[in-house]
């Protein structure tokens, strides 16, 4: 299976490596100090379960890798548009686009792009980050991989991904129903993003207090409510039963987001507390605590200010 790997930080260097592992003919696609030392020593994953590629296939021009199968999207979402464009010449009749970017908008804002038919549904579960150029460090033992057809229906082209991951060691799923397992992720992780980002805090400390446990489980309450409101099947209290997997996290554990803000980077918000804002003002439905996170850090959303 030829793959395409857009975007080769921490998730899509994960699996792109455990692809090409597999048997897989992977093309990362990457841009500077990293994209260099890939192309000159290969590409490492540290940590559980960790390997060493001495050699791998790395761009920063997708344009001369050729026709692929399946493409893995994994860029930061404010850089969805321009590199959907960037994949389109490699793109073909049967090729899959699964976007492992985070929230439940991404595949609306390919879609116009890369074509609806291009789009399998996708999730990853796993702490991965570039730990320096060419290395890519994971966190813990969490890791699980879920995609399929926006259909629920076993397409050949899912079969096939689902095949090369098995090959690659790759923990992988196929739900009964993407869109809900999208909307499930989606609920913690606004939950998690917004309170350790908001509150500048590891999650420890904020489950710990009656008042911050409280609002976390309010953001999560708003997330159902407004999934809800869009057909999803979410259970009506799918939020109280899901609040012990927060209990379950280490209590050094901060979103993305929150090391984004300590590092003055642009911040993914428009696409998790402030999508929940808008996606409920379409519906009616109050996302008080959302729109409070999205205030607050409203100032940061860019990066930190001169």
């Amino acid at each position: 299976m030829k793959i395409a790997i857009m975007g080769s930080g921490g998730i899509g260097g994960y699996y792109g490596a455990r692809l090409q592992q597999g048997g897989a003919d992977v093309t990362f696609i990457a841009r500077g100090e990293h994209l260099n030392a890939m192309q000159q020593n290969g590409l490492t994953l540290e940590g559980d379960r960790g390997v060493h590629l001495p050699t791998v296939k790395a761009t920063d021009d997708p344009a001369t890798i050729g026709p692929v199968d399946l493409v893995l999207f994994a860029v930061k979402l404010r850089d969805t548009e321009a590199a959907a464009h960037a994949i389109k010449p490699i793109l073909k009749d049967g090729s899959a686009v699964i976007s492992l970017q985070n929230g439940v908008q991404k595949d609306d804002m390919l879609a116009p792009i890369v074509g609806r038919d291009k789009l399998m549904g996708g999730a990853a579960y796993i702490g991965v980050a570039i730990a320096r150029p060419g290395v890519i460090r994971k966190t813990g033992t969490l890791e699980r991989l879920a995609f399929g057809e926006y259909d629920n229906k076993k397409s050949p082209r899912a079969q096939a991904f689902f095949d090369a991951c098995k090959a690659g060691d790759i923990i992988v799923d196929i739900p009964a129903d993407i869109t809900l397992e999208l909307w499930q992720k989606f609920v913690i992780l606004v939950a998690m993003s917004s309170v350790t980002a908001s509150m500048r805090s590891t999650i420890g400390p904020i489950r710990a207090n009656a008042l911050t446990r409280q609002f976390a489980l309010d953001i999560m309450k708003e997330v159902v409510a407004v999934g809800r409101a869009h057909g999803v099947a979410l259970p009506e209290d799918f939020a109280e039963k899901r609040v012990g997997s927060v209990d379950a996290l280490s209590p050094d554990m901060r979103a993305s987001m929150a090391l984004d803000l300590e590092l003055g980077r642009p911040l993914e918000l428009p696409w998790l507390a402030g999508a929940v804002v808008d996606l409920g003002a379409q519906k009616g439905v109050p996302t008080p605590c959302c729109r409070a996170v999205r205030d607050i850090l409203a100032l940061y959303v860019d990066g930190k200010p001169a």
